[in-house]
């Protein structure tokens, strides 16, 4: 931008880092122009001949599951993968033929409705995932315009060889290469928390050729030509070289900006465009959206295999006994089956061709007995999953109102699924923790400071299972034990310790090195100050948090650091003699322990990691000028060596000047959790599921948070592989790529292997075991050869942490555990790094924070906050289970808190549509039809009229059962929570199992069995109308198709716990419904009504028969059900039904019977701060931590 400065820092010093511009003398620079390093970017020119040839993708992306072109056979295939649609789609075809029973209208309009409905709430979904997509495509940045100028222009039209500007705090459109920025010499600030989940800021500095092109007008005849690898998925890789001019540059990750990274600290860059779209980087790490179904769903498709069998079997079973019928139908002239007219008849039933009678009866009997498989099953359970939705994205106990972000269910395909989570896989930055650290004690001199208070210690305090210090305040002390806690006022600090505070540190005994510790903190950092002209006050930004939140905590101390050079670092200090502020320049390092205080700091900095604190210990040693000048110049030249041992040698030159070091104290910051993290792990612990983390962070701080989060302990035994060891470095560097490769595979068997050995001692002892693994070591523990090994080292685990992990690799981590698993696993994360793992879980769960939409974009539900997994899966999980599965005795709950729009009202907040409910009132019905058929030879006449047949699964027995499952719940929320153990049931999937599917079928058959047979027996020879005539089948399939209304809706009604108004109205109203249909439909004209023309008006209702055989029908059915369901509740409850007796007789707070009741978890405790103290309390407090570095 013309007229405007630059900024003049040369931060290259600053953090001792410079790159050689020029040269490279890494190998990987030769392959340029070779086998999968064959790009060509035309910088500034995208729209030259040579370029055009090249023909790169656009900048566009979508994350649709469909397309205009692709919805229709996409979603066609979605509905007829599912056996259920092919076989209806099949008897729609044939009732077009003369085989049909029924007429064609009859049977294609339910499947018509039913696909119609679940497409369109596909097509629905889809299309808030395309108005994300419009979004994100439409955004703006500033191109060159070829004349010196830039312009907007949406990202989505970006092209290869695009220069591009990008201002501060701006995501960067697509994968660039770095030019300039507005520092002079070409540095930026880089904020990758969506790639890599780090927080910390990424330093990048462009090649010194291009580093002059600090204005606009600079661009207007720029041309260079950048030759570089193809895309690919490595995030930490990159190889390429600048040609401009007579110039030929290197290029390297140093230079490469990635999409959806966000420029900080920097006014703008300038950056030219070498990937696009499905070619950067990030998307390269992502997979395309799958399409999801649960596992009761699959489960149900298996049982619809099965009843598709018994539909065949009874079918041919019919068939054949019909084709001998037939045969012998016409002997000497005389006909049997008379009224089927053998001797007049086509084919259908002609004696001489027997056989093909049958198979043409057979053919017939499948789509007469296709009311054996409910039609309106799937359709029914979509709109429960659709209402289940709406009540998750309703609940405001997931409503995060500081970002007013509600919860969101993306899609509802998956809703049961949440009650079956057996392994969580999260993320860890923005995810578990909130993407800050607070500076919260210290110890100094060997004195402990600071009184605030952690999550883990506040978690602990909830549950009356850790003393709070004497010393934290009794305002402290009731924010810990439950009271809302007051957000600080300064960000990054949260210490509170009047001994210090206000300058009254010069009071304390060792004020001298309490100054000199503050100093440090002050000084030996690599943050950057940024003043407010406006009000005066400094902000700080840092290439880590914990940076940050040190140099805050200098100033409010009293040591403000507000200004930096190249050679300097100055500060405001409060002198202890006046109390004036001073300035003052040093030069000290900080470094590893000294001898002094060294006890008392031990035992602090032990206290401060038992609370989930992150630690680091201060020292210093005094330098004279000469000996920091020769420091400094054998230091400068270790950093800026191109050789392969340029660690080593940075390494040696700073041990050799960190010695004879003073100690001074340490501090202690909380890589600051999300709130209820802890409580959250906690109760999923006890639920019986399993937690992973997959961070791209580095080991150390993904440990530090797995003790913040109790998934780690003290005298945890924890199995730690880690490549980044000296022994893995001298391996890299002994020989070529192939052979090394073999051996570091060969040391992580070895290491996986005797990982495995330590499990097998932890089982027998019965003690819980941690792994930790690098991204590195991870590359070979998922290579077909040895992930059988890894995968039964880590299942066998309490806690697995996997750090430095590519995107590729947390979705490679989470397809393992759910294919070798067979399990429900569910994945967490924020950022863009984690779409891969969020669609490869069987659930993919988006937190909609701060920072970027892409996760969400990608996710199956939204919610707002880590801490709101624990509801959506102990409440609404469990509850969704239970609704799709079966029908158990069940609590009601109030709900006084709804979103706007919804009453407030006393009802049940449940949906709990039964599978095994619709298929017994199936079997029910369509075994009627197979006794049927037997008594009139399988003949292949129905006893229904056609509308009842297609009306009953719609309109007679379907909405009671979405009622029960809107209206209906089994414990309260309330109790959901407090019995976390509860959730074990959907784990174990103890609830759909094939013996229940096998009780409620039998039901069914001894439903129908009762309806038929009482029906035929009582009016088979009795006299029914006034002139001595039997009925006939209208009026008998009338009847029984009342006593099957009836009785599969007071099933219904037996399985309810809690009646509302809209069950009454369902129930009671579906069977009044059937009496008015009757009615209505009986009035029309013959050729519309057929067989029940004013046949209830005239026949049945007057008469008393027909009445009393539906009465004695009923009580029949429905008796064996109710002995059952009193008997297994008073002598063998289940789990929920002893909270529920618990709950009835006012047991809810009693502890001895609460504890009694949670001793049946199934599942050891292993994890969570419940576990940390069940273990602290029965080891001994001075048990060392127990860690194996593998």
């Amino acid at each position: 931008m013309a007229g405007v400065r630059r900024k003049k820092q040369s931060f290259s010093r600053i953090h001792a880092f410079f790159s050689s511009q020029e040269g490279s003398s890494n190998g990987e620079h030769a392959l340029i122009g070779g086998p999968g390093f064959s790009r060509v970017v035309f910088c500034n020119d995208p729209e030259c001949i040579e370029a055009s040839a090249l023909n790169y993708g656009r900048n566009y992306i979508r994350t649709t599951k469909f397309t205009l072109a692709t919805f229709l056979p996409k979603a066609a295939f979605e509905q007829f993968r599912r056996v259920a649609n092919i076989y209806f789609l099949f008897c729609a075809i044939l009732s077009f033929t003369p085989l049909s029973p029924y007429s064609a209208v009859s049977n294609v309009v339910p499947l018509v409705v039913v696909i119609g409905i679940t497409m369109g709430k596909e097509l629905l979904e889809d299309w808030r995932r395309k108005r994300q997509d419009i979004e994100v495509n439409n955004r703006k940045v500033n191109v060159h315009q070829g004349d010196g100028s830039f312009d907007h222009t949406r990202w989505m039209d970006l092209r290869v060889g695009d220069v591009v500007k990008v201002e501060k705090d701006e995501y960067f459109p697509a994968d660039l290469i770095l030019l300039s920025s507005s520092y002079e010499d070409a540095i930026c600030y880089v904020e990758t928390t969506n790639l890599d989940g780090e927080t910390n800021l990424k330093l990048k500095q462009a090649v010194e050729a291009t580093s002059t092109l600090s204005e606009d007008s600079r661009f207007e005849n720029f041309k260079a030509v950048i030759r570089c690898e193809d895309p690919n998925a490595d995030l930490y890789s990159f190889v390429g070289s600048l040609e401009l001019q007579e110039q030929k540059c290197s290029l390297s990750p140093q230079q490469l900006l990635l999409r959806d990274s966000k420029l900080k600290n920097t006014e703008y860059i300038y950056g030219v465009v070498i990937f696009t779209g499905q070619d950067t980087k990030v998307i390269q790490n992502s997979t395309t959206p799958p399409s999801k179904r649960s596992k009761i769903e699959k489960r149900t498709d298996k049982l619809v295999y099965l009843l598709f069998s018994v539909l065949v079997l009874i079918s041919f079973v019919g068939s054949i006994f019909f084709g001998i019928a037939t045969r012998d139908d016409l002997k000497e002239g005389r006909m049997i089956r008379w009224y089927l007219r053998p001797d007049m008849t086509t084919m259908y039933y002609d004696p001489k061709r027997a056989p093909i009678a049958a198979t043409l009866q057979f053919l017939t009997a499948l789509m007469l007995y296709g009311y054996l498989i409910p039609i309106s099953l799937y359709v029914s359970v979509e709109i429960v999953r659709v209402l289940q939705s709406m009540f998750i994205n309703q609940d405001l106990h997931m409503y995060y109102e500081e970002g007013d972000k509600p919860a969101r269910a993306r899609t509802s395909n998956l809703n049961d699924e949440l009650g079956q989570v057996d392994t969580i896989l999260s993320d860890k930055t923005g995810t578990l923790t909130c993407n800050s650290m607070e500076f919260i004690k210290c110890s100094v001199a060997g004195r402990a400071y600071g009184r605030g208070v952690t999550e883990v210690e506040r978690a602990l305090a909830r549950l009356k299972v850790l003393s709070l210090p004497q010393d934290v305040t009794s305002d402290e002390r009731h924010t810990a034990e439950g009271i809302p806690q007051t957000k600080t006022s300064i960000k990054g600090f949260n210490f509170a310790d009047e001994r210090i505070m206000k300058g009254n540190w010069v009071h304390e005994p060792c004020s001298d090195v309490i100054q000199k510790f503050f100093r440090l903190l002050a000084i030996c950092h690599t943050a950057i100050p940024d003043m407010d002209e406006a009000t005066g006050s400094i902000s700080y930004e840092a290439e880590s948090p914990d940076e940050a939140a040190f140099v805050i905590a200098a100033r409010e101390i009293g040591f403000e650091f507000f200004e930096r050079s190249q050679t300097s670092i100055s500060l405001y200090e409060l002198d202890p003699a006046s109390g004036e502020k001073v300035q003052s320049v040093m030069f000290e390092r900080l470094a590893r322990n000294g001898s002094d205080f060294e006890d008392r700091t031990k035992e602090h900095v032990k206290e401060y990691a038992d609370a989930g604190l992150r630690t680091l210990v201060l020292a210093y040693r005094e330098l004279n000028e000469e000996e920091y000048n020769g420091f400094s110049e054998e230091y400068n030249m270790a950093k800026n060596s191109m050789s392969a041992d340029r660690e080593e040698m940075v390494e040696a030159i700073a041990e050799k000047i960190e010695n004879d070091l003073i100690l001074l104290g340490a501090t202690a910051v909380e890589d600051k959790l999300q709130p209820g993290v802890p409580e959250c792990i906690d109760r999923l612990a006890q639920a019986g599921v399993k937690i992973w983390v997959l961070t791209g962070d580095k080991m150390e701080t993904a440990i530090n948070i797995g003790f913040a989060c109790s998934l780690l302990r003290e005298g945890m035994k924890q199995v730690v592989i880690n490549s980044d060891t000296s022994e893995f470095n001298a391996l890299e560097k002994a020989g070529d790529e192939s052979a090394v490769n073999e051996v570091l595979k060969e040391k992580i068997i070895q290491q996986l292997e005797e990982g495995k050995a330590l499990l097998t001692v932890c089982k027998e002892n019965s003690e819980a075991l941690a792994l930790i693994i690098d991204g590195k070591s991870l590359t070979y523990a998922l290579e077909d050869s040895v992930k059988d090994i890894f995968i039964e080292l880590a299942i066998g685990c309490a806690s697995v942490i996997c750090c430095r992990s590519s995107p590729k690799q947390k979705a490679l981590v989470t397809r393992l555990v759910r294919r070798k698993t067979c399990k429900t696993t569910l994945a967490i994360g924020d950022g863009a790094n984690d779409v891969g793992m969020l669609q490869e879980a069987d659930i993919g769960v988006g937190i909609s924070g701060f920072e970027g939409m892409q996760a969400v974009m990608s996710s199956d539900i939204a919610i707002a906050q880590f801490r709101f997994l624990e509801r959506l899966l102990l409440v609404h999980g469990h509850w969704c289970y239970r609704r799709i599965s079966l029908m158990e005795i069940s609590l009601f709950m109030d709900l006084d808190e709804v979103r706007p729009g919804l009453r407030k009202q006393k009802k049940c907040w449940v949906i709990r549509l039964t599978i095994c409910y619709f298929f017994y009132k199936n079997i029910a019905f369509g075994f009627t039809l197979f006794f049927f058929e037997a008594y009139a030879s399988f003949s292949g006449q129905s006893p229904y009229n056609d509308w009842y047949l297609s009306l009953y699964n719609v309109f007679f027995t379907s909405l009671p059962v979405i009622a029960l499952g809107v209206l209906d719940q089994d414990v309260s929320a309330q109790f959901c929570l407090k019995f976390p153990v509860l959730y074990q049931e959907g784990i174990q999937n103890s609830l759909f199992t094939w013996f229940g599917i096998l009780s409620w079928a039998l039901n069914g058959v001894f439903a129908s069995i009762c309806t038929f047979f009482f029906c035929v027996l009582a009016m088979e020879y009795q006299a029914f109308h006034k002139g001595g005539e039997v009925v006939g089948l209208e009026i008998l399939g009338m009847m029984m198709c009342t006593c099957i209304v009836w009785v599969v809706n007071c099933q219904m009604a037996l399985s309810v716990n809690y009646f509302t108004g809209v069950q009454h109205i369902f129930i009671w109203g579906s069977i009044a419904f059937w009496y008015v249909f009757l009615l209505a439909y009986g009035a029309m004209n013959p050729y519309i009504s057929t067989t029940a023309f004013m046949v209830f008006l005239e026949a049945c209702a007057p008469s008393m028969s027909f009445w009393l055989v539906t009465l004695f029908v009923l009580v029949s059915a429905l008796l064996p059900y109710f002995a059952y369901s009193a008997i297994q509740m008073q002598f063998f409850p289940t789990y929920h039904q002893m909270i529920q007796w618990m709950s009835f007789n006012g047991q809810a707070d009693d502890p001895e019977y609460c504890h009694m009741v949670r001793q049946r978890s199934t599942t050891p405790m292993t994890v969570g701060f419940s576990a940390r103290f069940d273990s602290s309390s029965s080891s001994c407090s001075d048990t060392p931590e127990a860690q194996t570095s593998l």
